[in-house]
């Protein structure tokens, strides 16, 4: 079918145990048949650019890990970003390493995941990709705010309850004007956690800029 929405990620990773966490999660998440979001795997660069070049129309996103036997450092992602730029990736990686994650940032990653972060952070920004339907998902968090403050009843209110209680502490930051760089020393998180965690809200609230979600929350 022409024009229909991505229903499939892609995820590239050479453990089975972590493809196998983000698919359980994926599909923890949905109860309706009709919003299954199929979850292919691969767990070489080689393996994912054949997978992908094949079924790019379905596949709305890409978990590439850093660390597969045919790549080192940014080459897989640099490589997927030249063979297909329209590609939405979140990078994975072993390595909690600030620069690395400016330059798969630079290189045009959506997301620079640490592996030893939750992976319901991963299936988070699956969701704030617009890739699973809340309103059909199962278990997702109902959050009423940082420390027990109420969800603004606002057009958002609905996307403010998506959130998760970190997500809802970053946003009440940004909204106060603090910069990442600022959030980062607050929440002892690094800029680049922060960085993710704001591309993830403004994802969700469908907003293109910290400007532009800043004037429609305020």
């Amino acid at each position: 079918m022409i024009g229909h929405s991505p229903r499939a990620i892609l995820v590239v990773d050479d453990h089975d145990l972590l493809r196998l966490g983000v698919r359980a999660l994926v599909q923890a998440l949905v109860n309706h048949p009709s919003e299954a979001l199929d979850v292919l795997e691969a767990g070489s660069l080689a393996d994912a650019l054949a997978i992908y070049g094949a079924a790019q129309d379905r596949i709305g996103l890409v978990l590439l890990d850093l660390a597969l036997p045919d790549t080192e450092g940014l080459s897989g992602l640099k490589a997927f970003h030249d063979r297909h730029p329209a590609a939405r990736i979140v990078v994975l990686s072993g390595t909690l390493d600030a620069s690395l994650a400016r330059d798969a940032l630079a290189w045009g990653a959506s997301a620079f995941l640490p592996k030893s972060a939750d992976l319901r952070e991963i299936v988070n920004f699956i969701r704030a990709c617009g890739l699973i339907d809340v309103k059909a998902a199962g278990g997702s968090p109902s959050v009423s705010g940082t420390a027990g403050k109420p969800v603004p009843q606002t057009p958002h209110a609905s996307v403010w309850q998506q959130l998760t209680p970190r997500q809802t502490e970053v946003l009440n930051w940004v909204l106060e004007g603090k910069a990442n760089k600022e959030i980062a020393h607050i929440s002892n998180l690094s800029e680049g956690t922060v960085k993710n965690h704001v591309s993830t809200i403004l994802l969700l609230f469908g907003m293109r800029s910290r400007a532009q979600l800043i004037s429609s929350l305020r």
